[in-house]
């Protein structure tokens, strides 16, 4: 009882703010809920009253509600199409997280960009965005404002993406007869679902493929998403042994993240019941209701952001934001016309 005394107020603050976000969210995708969500939370907190009685929910549901998104986010993964979509794009897959992870190193090690940003910026590039950002935060142990700082660079280069690699795989000469080759580079090339999706549709109704590069793009999507469960296995170990003080003698236990074993059962839930003929229908109202988590989380993390600090972090992230975006969609590119795929 006294959890719920202390939570209640701040949780039932996050869910009112995330309503309207993820109306607004479902109008305009490109943009998505969770972007609203921040943005929303930035400015309601600037004129909140009190704010020290809704803390304590807000807190609780930036850090345990949105670990509970990246659980549900299992029930959209059927292991056995992700594996079959992976045996012909996961060397690209590889190859463009690599290089993204890489380029977010680099930037820590030599460009004064703080650790915990270079790997949300890296990983959420790489993988899924804003899922990606979730999984990780917790791991690393982000503060709202890394985290906030990160969606916002993840979300600027989804824009980015979805306006101009359509018109940039005409230039490129992709087959317009097919949606798979596209599919691939879209799949690969842009993080967000809502992006992989705009990206994919422009590219159907440009050349009349119906729905042909979107299921492509989205099968390769769910193969990169199941990336979340190596990387931040790894980040938690790094992690754990930079909070020992570098000793290498450290509890698995503690430093794996709980979270992301329950994400990997909810896949394996999914994918056994698929095969004994349940459809992806059955698994939609919990994929709905991790992307209306996602938004909470987003709107809490929000309103625990401190717009100025924020913005006198200046220009790295965006710059380390373009170089992952870059770094990503040239490999992707290169694997591809290598590969044979292009």
């Amino acid at each position: 009882m006294d959890f719920i005394q202390k939570n209640i107020r701040g949780f039932l603050l996050c869910l009112l703010i995330a309503l309207p976000c993820q109306y607004l969210g479902n109008k305009l995708p490109l943009i998505g809920g969770p972007v609203f969500g921040i943005l929303a939370g930035m400015v309601i907190t600037r004129f909140l009253p009190f704010k020290e009685t809704f803390k304590a929910g807000i807190t609780f549901t930036s850090k345990k509600i949105l670990q509970y998104a990246v659980i549900l986010l299992g029930f959209g993964l059927n292991l056995h199409v992700v594996v079959n979509t992976g045996i012909q794009s996961m060397p690209i897959i590889i190859s463009t997280i690599g290089i993204s992870l890489l380029i977010g190193y680099l930037a820590y090690k030599f460009c004064n960009i703080p650790d915990k940003t270079a790997a949300l910026i890296g990983v959420g590039s790489s993988i899924c965005g804003g899922s990606a950002v979730a999984a990780t935060a917790p791991v690393v142990k982000a503060s709202d404002e890394e985290v906030a700082s990160s969606i916002s660079v993840i979300f600027l280069f989804n824009v980015v993406a979805a306006l101009t690699f359509p018109m940039l795989g005409n230039a490129l000469g992709f087959d317009t007869t097919s949606g798979e080759a596209f599919g691939i580079f879209a799949g690969t090339a842009v993080n967000d679902t809502s992006a992989v999706t705009a990206t994919a549709s422009t590219w159907d109704a440009m050349h009349n493929l119906g729905t042909a590069t979107l299921d492509k793009a989205v099968m390769v999507k769910l193969t990169r998403t199941l990336a979340i469960i190596p990387i931040t296995l790894v980040l938690s170990l790094l992690y754990a042994k930079k909070n020992n003080g570098g000793q290498s003698t450290f509890s698995f236990k503690n430093a794996f993240p709980t979270f992301i074993l329950y994400f990997v059962l909810a896949s394996v839930f999914t994918t056994i019941c698929m095969s004994f003929g349940a459809t992806a229908e059955t698994f939609a109202p919990m994929k709905n209701l991790s992307k209306f988590f996602i938004i909470m989380a987003m709107t809490a993390i929000g309103l625990n952001t401190d717009v100025v600090k924020l913005v006198k972090s200046g220009t790295k992230p965006i710059l380390l934001g373009f170089s992952c975006w870059m770094g990503i969609t040239i490999t992707a590119l290169i694997v591809q016309y290598v590969t044979g795929i292009w």
